[in-house]
């Protein structure tokens, strides 16, 4: 019982950080700029004729979403299935995912560089003209496609999955990861107007906002490292003993 216990006391700040990394990646430098060029390639019409409310953007948002977490939720899958396969050395692999997660904090935080993440291999997905389907297609492109840009998010996530060694609590996290990037998609779509505007103000601090991003790798990297994840754990466990009713 306390195996379970604990797990789900683990799920909690991972299911945490797996929700603001998903925020932070829809806030990169990378991705925030063309949130309103792809909701207007997915509903076929101009950015001008999507604030004009000529196309709703919503269900094209929606579907767009779909696409995207399909894909992380399948990786979610794999990365499960790679710690269980070798969950023999699970203290061994978080130490060796701290460290990758380290680097590419410290890759944010503009302290080392590495070439392969400045740049992100764009997949279009053809013309677009509102459908669902299309949407769909394209949120799969993007997930492929962005990975170098939103891979060291995406890699912290997947660290946690690993590490975890359970199927269901790693698809769960990338599928709250997917939602801390989905959700503000669905926003955006439903309040364009205001959400370009909110936008425009941001774009100035996007590399303190990468810079955050940065802060949390690392911080996220070094509990990988020293296992702090299951030390908090058990104090959630001793602090708030009703989590014990939820494993």
């Amino acid at each position: 019982m306390l195996g379970i216990e604990l797990a789900t006391a683990a799920f909690l700040p991972a299911a945490f950080v797996a929700l603001l990394a998903g925020f932070l990646s829809f806030l990169s430098p990378c991705v925030l700029p063309i949130v309103p060029p792809y909701l207007a390639y997915m509903t076929g019409v101009g950015v001008n004729g999507l604030r004009a409310r000529e196309r709703s953007a919503v269900l094209p948002a929606l579907f767009f979403v779909m696409g995207l977490s399909t894909v992380f939720l399948v990786m979610g899958v794999a990365a499960s299935a790679f710690g269980r396969a070798f969950l023999q050395y699970q203290d061994v692999l978080a130490r060796i995912a701290g460290v990758m997660v380290v680097i590419m904090g410290l890759h944010f935080l503009h302290v080392i560089r590495i070439p392969v993440l400045d740049h992100e291999a764009r997949m279009q997905a053809g013309r677009q003209d509102g459908g669902a389907f299309g949407a769909y297609v394209l949120g799969l492109a993007f997930a492929f496609g962005w990975t170098p840009c939103i891979g060291p998010q995406l890699g912290m996530i997947l660290s946690l999955a690993a590490t975890g060694g359970e199927l269901s609590r790693g698809t769960a996290l990338l599928a709250v990861y997917a939602l801390g990037l989905g959700i503000p998609f669905l926003l955006a779509a439903i309040f364009i107007n205001r959400a370009i505007g909110v936008m425009n103000r941001i774009k100035p601090w996007l590399r303190t906002i990468e810079r955050v991003m940065g802060l949390l790798l690392v911080g996220v990297g070094v509990m990988l490292l020293t296992g702090a994840f299951s030390t908090f754990s058990f104090w959630l466990l001793e602090t708030f003993p009703a989590l014990a009713a939820l494993g």
